[in-house]
């Protein structure tokens, strides 16, 4: 797996992680990381449980010290930082407010417990309570406690406490991971333009692979500790690094071919390989609703299809290919020509992706 630094661009470089490991144990969490983030970036961590994104979060956040190491902020060790100086606000997956304080409690409270020296005035900490409950659109809802919110009424005043302290970076772990579909949907580009208000560099942890491609400028995608790409979301979803990353971020079919020269042979399907193909015996994967279906004596791969069930707009198709149960999708409304359960066709896989075996 990969995991070296991205390249660097012409924008200005706020986060730089480098080399981290951290073991607990005999387990290893995270294993050699180092990546990069730009300034104003919206950067997402994406990974399965287990896969380490949670504990470089925490690392960011002064909560874990890695075993070995670097990172840096503006160009700062920010790990010789003590946790107060870091300039970090925090948004958790289960809110973490104080059920005694009410809204404007809660989003003043990092203001109010700083050192007397450094305290603003309490206009000041009022005014910017206004101005952040206008910015998360929660106006009037100052006095009332967490317990009289909605779920996604509480994550915004999470979201406005951590930014209540104007914070160089906001660190956000799986924040709508307790929140129903249709209000993560809601939250989803609601949080994306409050991003592009404030313009702070944002790291967002997330298993959600829909999520992370629909919020971030760019993707880290990590498992069991190591970082397997980074990249823009289009980037990583059209041109997955490994089999991993391409079954990670999306349904996928995977079959057996070969590769010889620049021809791909999968069954007694033949075509032209994907520039770069590795040569020899390959894994050939495609998206389930990539594919285009033909007649028996037409080119493609075999298929026997055994049932047709329409899903809304969407129809699914289950069909036998070389011994394996495979279910393709097509966007309806209509019915692909020829497909029909009982019937024998062709499908030809649109964009394979194809890695070493």
């Amino acid at each position: 797996m990969n995991s070296q630094p991205a390249a660097a661009t012409d924008d200005a470089l706020a986060l730089e992680i480098s080399g981290i490991s951290k073991s607990f144990g005999r387990f290893p969490a995270l294993n050699n990381v180092s990546l990069q983030a730009r300034d104003k970036e919206f950067l997402a961590l994406l990974g399965p449980s287990g896969s380490g994104k949670t504990t470089l979060l925490r690392i960011l956040a002064g909560l874990e010290a890695p075993d070995a190491g670097e990172v840096r902020f503006g160009g700062e060790n920010f790990l010789a930082l003590p946790v107060r100086k870091r300039g970090v606000g925090m948004v958790f997956q289960h809110y973490a407010l104080f059920r005694h304080m009410t809204v404007a409690q809660n989003i003043a409270f990092g203001l109010t417990v700083r050192p007397r020296s450094e305290r603003p005035s309490k206009a000041q900490i009022a005014e910017r309570v206004r101005e952040l409950l206008s910015l998360v659109q929660l106006e009037g809802l100052d006095k009332r406690f967490p317990t009289q919110l909605s779920g996604g009424q509480r994550q915004r005043v999470a979201l406005a406490r951590a930014l209540a302290i104007e914070p160089k970076m906001l660190l956000l772990d799986e924040p709508f991971g307790a929140l129903d579909a249709q209000v993560r949907r809601e939250l989803r580009r609601w949080l994306r333009d409050l991003h592009e208000r404030t313009g702070v560099t944002t790291v967002f942890v997330t298993h959600d692979q829909e999520e992370a491609l629909d919020l971030a400028d760019r993707v880290a995608i990590l498992k069991d500790g190591e970082l397997c790409q980074l990249g823009k979301p289009n980037e990583v979803y059209e041109k997955p690094a490994n089999p991993f990353v391409f079954d990670f971020l999306g349904a996928a079919v995977r079959m057996s071919g070969r590769v010889e020269k620049d021809r791909l042979l999968v069954a007694d399907w033949e075509t032209k390989a994907p520039a770069g193909a590795p040569q020899g015996d390959v894994q050939v994967f495609f998206r389930p609703d990539e594919v285009a279906f033909a007649p028996p004596n037409g080119a493609g791969l075999a298929a026997e299809v055994r049932s047709v069930v329409t899903r809304g707009p969407d129809v699914r198709i289950d069909c036998m290919i070389e011994g394996q149960l495979v279910e393709l999708q097509a966007h309806g409304p209509t019915m692909p020509p020829g497909v029909a359960a009982g019937l024998s066709l062709r499908i030809q896989p649109i964009r394979p992706q194809v890695y070493a075996a």
